[in-house]
């Protein structure tokens, strides 16, 4: 495994919805999210991360030290046990081991052999104690740039459960539609965590390959067609960053063509859209694009 990365790095994440729910909220009968002020779309961070993770475990499930720690039917507490095995220590209910140099062994062989918490930390505070570690990936949530229309439609089911529904009327449901949405994400990988945790340049590149297909290993007829767009990094010299996330942020923009504003229609596709990125970097700070261009 390679070494930890030695550099910052903030990034901004275009993706795009066509024909689907991209994320359902479930208190609200699945509906897709929304701001409720400006009717702009919602994904919730760990909608993205559960992407990764399941592309990792798809892709790299049998690679030592890529496990996903978070997964569908996972018991974590015997995930756990495996850490007291290997390191021969017998664990205390709820309760760490007295000496800091052991209990921080297990932490360290979680981070080791599970991608997901040298990514994005976890709090492995359970009745079988490892710990908790904080991650050096963060994402926000992700945000449409213009607002969202969620288009409810009525669908039948033609099969019934049991013989004596035969005769009955088929069962009617819902599905949600947002016809299209672009939505932009922003994220930031801080080295100094990294480096706690074993985030390494491999992991970076694994963690860019996840940003290019994430989608294509989570296909769903209720999530429509959705696609990465284009991912805008900025590499920083300095472990602790040469200048500060909002200001790089802000020369990435994102504006509707103006042919489109003309017709008066809304946005329909990603060519609708023209994504920039002007102005002069910090001095220290590079720009790197990481998703694979139509």
């Amino acid at each position: 495994m390679s070494t930890p990365i030695q550099n910052r790095y903030d990034f901004v994440y275009f993706f795009d919805v066509t024909d689907g729910n991209p994320n359902g909220d479930p208190d609200a009968g699945n509906l897709p999210r929304i701001d409720p002020e400006t009717n702009q779309g919602l994904v919730t961070d760990v909608c993205l991360k559960r992407k990764i993770r399941n592309f990792v475990s798809e892709t790299h499930g049998g690679v030592p030290g890529q496990r996903i720690y978070i997964r569908e039917k996972a018991v974590l507490n015997s995930l756990h046990n495996e850490a007291y095995l290997d390191k021969g220590l017998k664990p205390e209910s709820k309760k760490l081991p007295k000496d800091e140099q052991k209990a921080k062994e297990l932490t360290d062989w979680m981070c080791k052999n599970f991608f997901d918490i040298r990514t994005f930390g976890a709090v492995m505070t359970t009745d079988v104690n490892c710990g908790q570690v904080r991650g050096p990936l963060q994402l926000t949530f992700s945000r449409s740039i213009d607002p969202v229309v969620s288009a409810e439609f009525a669908i039948t089911r033609c099969a019934v459960t049991n013989e004596k529904d035969v005769d009955k009327e088929r069962t009617i449901g819902r599905k949600f539609n947002v016809p299209y949405g672009l939505y932009r994400c922003h994220g930031f990988i801080n080295a100094k965590l990294a480096e706690k945790t074993g985030f390494t340049e491999d992991d970076l590149a694994l963690l860019k390959t996840a940003l290019n297909q994430m989608f294509e290993t989570d296909r769903s007829a209720a999530r429509g067609l959705m696609a990465p767009v284009r991912c805008i990094a900025f590499r920083h010299k300095d472990p602790c960053g040469n200048a500060r996330a909002d200001q790089l942020f802000s020369q990435v923009t994102t504006k509707l063509l103006p042919e489109v504003k003309e017709q008066g229609r809304p946005p329909r596709s990603r060519a609708d859209y023209a994504i920039e990125c002007r102005g002069e970097l910090p001095e220290g700070v590079t720009k790197e694009e990481w998703v694979l261009p139509l």
